[in-house]
Parts: C-alpha cells; sequence; structure tokens
C-alpha cells in the first residue's frame, strides 16, 4: 500500500489554498478584514512568545470549533464572514489547515507565508 507523504500533501494543499506575505496578514489585520488564527500547540505559544490580537485555535480543533453543528463549536469565537487568517511556526501545518478549511466550505481562507519565524520579523507585536 503506497502512501502520500507529508510533503506530498503539503504540496497539494499550496497548489489549491491562498498564501499571503506577512505584509499582507498585517494590512488585513489592521483593517479588520480577518480573524487571525494561531494554530500552533500551547506549549509553542508559552515558549515562542504569541501575536497581540490573534485567535489561538489548537490545529487538532481547528474544523470542531468551527463547525457550528459541531458540539466543540465557538460561537462568537469569530468572524465566519471574515477571512481566516491561519499560521503556525513555518507554514506547513497552517497550508493543510487552510486546505480543510477550504473543504469544508470556507471561501475565504489563507495562510502566511513562513509562519510564525516570519510574522516575528513582521510589524506584527509579539507578546
Amino acid at each position: 500500500m503506497a502512501i502520500k507523504s507529508s510533503q506530498t500533501l503539503v504540496s497539494e494543499a499550496l497548489n489549491e489554498i491562498k498564501t499571503i506575505s506577512t505584509d499582507d496578514a498585517y494590512k488585513m489585520f489592521s483593517d479588520n478584514q480577518c480573524n487571525l488564527i494561531d494554530i500552533r500547540d500551547i506549549r509553542e505559544l508559552q515558549k515562542e512568545g504569541q501575536v497581540e490580537g490573534a485567535n489561538h485555535i489548537p490545529r487538532g480543533m481547528l474544523e470542531f470549533w468551527l463547525d457550528p453543528e459541531s458540539v466543540y463549536f465557538k460561537e462568537g469565537k469569530l468572524d465566519l464572514d471574515k477571512e481566516m487568517v491561519l499560521f503556525c511556526a513555518g507554514g506547513l501545518r497552517s497550508a493543510l489547515a487552510a486546505k480543510s478549511l477550504k473543504d469544508m466550505g470556507f471561501k475565504k481562507v489563507s495562510h502566511i507565508d513562513g509562519g510564525f519565524g516570519a510574522i516575528k520579523l513582521s510589524k506584527f507585536k509579539i507578546l
């Protein structure tokens, strides 16, 4: 049985989703045009810091927290009409997560190229 590698899954996701720069993300975030979603593990946030104003939704809970039919749905946590801008540490998990949200039917989804590593070098404020 042949399985797809994680690298193949990420490559396929990157072909289907929108990747944006930290500058584009910062402009959308500053203009209140998106939900900025940090999907890193809580231990990563504690160790590396977090982006001021970002929503933390662990990768393992993303689909459940954003599905109105799920018992885990977080009512009112996000504006579901705004673009979902995802990021992780480097951009691999967020690519897979963005594809998953797109597969769920979310139209406005993107992820930040370079993830938190790139964000730390941008205009975003890190706490």
